[in-house]
């Protein structure tokens, strides 16, 4: 239970912004106070639209705005380097959107700015608060099922080349790999932490975007995770934790509120459901203000450190499978 109330600002006003912000308003100790766009009628519009008490046209007036508490940052990851500093930089709070950023290298620049400046910052890894989520790693890392051997998750859907949009334009950032590949990647690291071999395939799309990647991770202790992302083919969006004795799969769209079932050597079953008011994005910024309240400038449950592993393993992929960000890399 939090002990106050804090001022959340929308720095982006997108489709994920739409969802977090709808979520945040089932929050009692969140005030929908600010919304930011490079275009004021559009930010305006948004603020109406979800009951927020301020709108700005450029990002810069809302982060010097002293009743700002906390910003979500919802741009495209190619600009979360930019957009993070900014409001570091002024003192202010934040929760970024994942992908944390295009590479190591700038999030590192971030979580070093976050750190020398004392100011809280966290990425909006929403699955690492989803119980279900928090279940399938509860029962994993009990031991019951033994050792876990085998990562197999997934997350691919079909989307329209368009050049002009972000899952396809290169300067965005765009590829399968950050915009969902990421998930897989989370699932591995989650159980398993940074893999000692990676290797990577992946099929780029007309307009030099990634359009798919399978990869796979080898561990020292010899465990493998097999994994894969695609904005051309269609997937059941799941993930598998199979060990000695057992398996622990995470239903369809697992990134998400969803079911765990849980199967032992011998026949033994055991299935899990999990529902949530909203979308489920309550859950990481209800933590955010759990934190502040605590006088916490980095997340215990989704550290920065953690930040910077993924980071690091996704530049891995990336070199490997010959993904270039240009002028970035």
């Amino acid at each position: 239970m939090t002990r106050k109330k804090y001022n959340w600002a929308i720095l982006g006003c997108g489709k994920i912004a739409r969802k977090f912000s709808s979520d945040l308003k089932l929050l009692p100790n969140a005030r929908l106070y600010a919304a930011a766009a490079r275009d004021l009628a559009r930010a305006r519009e948004f603020a109406a639209e979800f009951g927020y008490e301020k709108a700005y046209g450029s990002y810069e007036e809302m982060v010097a705005d002293p009743a700002v508490d906390v910003v979500y940052v919802a741009t495209p990851h190619s600009h979360h380097h930019d957009h993070v500093l900014l409001c570091v930089n002024a003192g202010k709070a934040v929760l970024n959107e994942k992908a944390f950023a295009l590479t190591l290298r700038e999030a590192q620049e971030m979580v070093n700015k976050a750190r020398e400046k004392k100011v809280f910052l966290m990425e909006a890894f929403w699955t690492r608060f989803q119980p279900s989520f928090q279940k399938a790693l509860e029962v994993v890392k009990s031991g019951d099922l033994g050792a876990l051997k085998v990562v197999r998750s997934d997350f691919a859907f079909h989307a329209p080349k368009d050049p002009e949009k972000r899952l396809f334009n290169v300067a965005l950032g765009g590829g399968s790999l950050l915009d969902i590949g990421i998930y897989p990647v989370f699932a591995a690291l989650s159980a398993l932490g940074i893999p000692q071999d990676i290797k990577a395939l992946a099929t780029f799309a007309p307009t030099g975007a990634e359009e798919g990647i399978a990869f796979t991770f080898r561990y020292s202790g010899g465990e493998l995770a097999s994994l894969y992302s695609s904005l051309g083919a269609y997937s059941f969006v799941t993930t598998d934790y199979n060990c000695e004795r057992g398996t622990v799969q995470l239903g369809r769209r697992w990134q998400g509120p969803t079911t765990v079932d849980v199967w032992h050597e011998g026949g033994r079953e055991e299935h899990y459901a999990f529902q949530t008011e909203g979308f489920g994005y309550q859950h990481e910024a209800a933590h955010v203000m759990e934190c502040l309240d605590a006088g916490k400038n980095e997340s215990d449950m989704m550290p920065l450190d953690f930040s910077l592993a993924m980071m690091e393993t996704l530049d891995r992929i990336r070199r490997e499978a010959g993904i270039i960000f240009p002028g970035r890399d």
